[in-house]
């Protein structure tokens, strides 16, 4: 890993840049190189030896209180999702890393090729990179649910806990079907022999963006529906983003092998998701019978949007128990087996 720092640049609202609790770096993992969004304590300089990270982490004075959270966005998303729940877990001291996964944002693009296996190498690489400092919970947002869930059935893997919020592949909407079955229409779309108009697709992107991710269109931050719809500039960027999410669908027919999933898990379905229904998240609850569902009927597909206050209290609470359930199972499992009487006897 390689990180170069730069000024974080101001928050939406018109905060000054050396008020944002949120420092911003470059880093590179699973050699893809992306962009981290960071609050809380960082984790040690890249050119300190392994072998002083390994006895740096098992010192006590230098783990933190408090398990660090990593936070995945979704597709056509970035780490900037993320922002507003950063806040309030910078306030409430509480570390925790969003990344733009590759292919979005700032990262790199994806390789030709499976795209899901390129995303767990660099969902590993992060995981292992925070877990230097203390205890890590993976917290994702629809593909970035995905992420986390696929990360937590790799038992090698330093997670202590999962909040998956409207993770795919379960049961989706109509529109995530659609996609995948590729109807008429998109298939005409793909194969106009001249281009729609640049400024045809924004005004198409600026309407369905609010009414897709929030619970209440209305209530949409310019901001946030403005960086949206930068990933769909023109026809050939639209095209090429649907045929990705197409593949993306198809990989999730075979994504999940949720009996691997040992961790403590938290399930949040949200009422008024148009891209994945809330039985899609009961349908993961009941898949992962050891999990804890929460259904908010007043969330879009993006609650880190709709209530950021909420949703970093919701991560905080269950990131400290997630990591004391965690904890007290592997005490047990190195506790030495009592010897009953008959056997020392014997």
């Amino acid at each position: 890993m390689t990180a170069t720092k730069r000024p974080a640049p101001a928050v939406p609202g018109g905060r000054p840049s050396d008020e944002d609790p949120i420092r911003v770096s470059f880093r590179r993992y699973a050699g893809v190189r992306t962009r981290v969004l960071e609050v809380g304590e960082t984790v040690p300089e890249p050119e300190v030896p392994r072998r002083s990270l390994r006895r740096r982490s098992a010192t006590p004075h230098v783990r933190p209180t408090a398990p660090r959270l990593v936070l995945l966005h979704g597709y056509c998303d970035s780490a900037d999702t993320w922002r507003p729940a950063l806040e309030q877990l910078a306030a409430a001291g509480i570390p925790a890393v969003a990344v733009d996964l590759p292919g979005f944002g700032d990262a790199q693009p994806l390789r030709p090729g499976p795209l899901l296996p390129q995303l767990d190498a660099f969902t590993t690489a992060v995981v292992r990179e925070q877990a230097v400092l203390g205890s890590v919970v993976l917290a994702g947002n629809s593909l970035g649910g995905t992420m986390s869930l696929r990360a937590a059935q790799n038992s090698r893997l330093p997670i202590s806990g999962v909040v998956s919020i409207a993770a795919p592949g379960f049961v989706d909407s109509w529109l995530i079907r659609a996609v995948a079955r590729y109807p008429l229409p998109l298939r005409l779309y793909s194969s106009l022999p001249l281009p729609v108009p640049g400024f045809l697709v924004r005004k198409v992107a600026e309407q369905l963006v609010p009414r897709l991710l929030y619970a209440d269109s209305g209530a949409a931050d310019a901001t946030q529906v403005q960086r949206f719809t930068a990933l769909f500039p023109d026809y050939r960027a639209t095209k090429s983003r649907l045929e990705e999410a197409r593949q993306l669908v198809a990989e999730l027919a075979d994504a999940y092998r949720l009996d691997s999933v040992e961790v403590p898990l938290l399930v949040v379905a949200c009422g008024k998701d148009k891209l994945v229904t809330a039985a899609s998240g009961r349908q993961l609850h009941t898949l992962v019978p050891h999990s804890r569902l929460l259904v908010r009927e007043d969330w879009g597909h993006c609650p880190q949007l709709d209530d950021p206050v909420e949703v970093a209290e919701l991560l905080t609470y269950f990131a400290a128990s997630a990591v004391r359930t965690t904890q007290a199972k592997r005490a047990a499992a190195s506790a030495p087996k009592a010897v009953s009487e008959d056997t020392a006897a014997g």
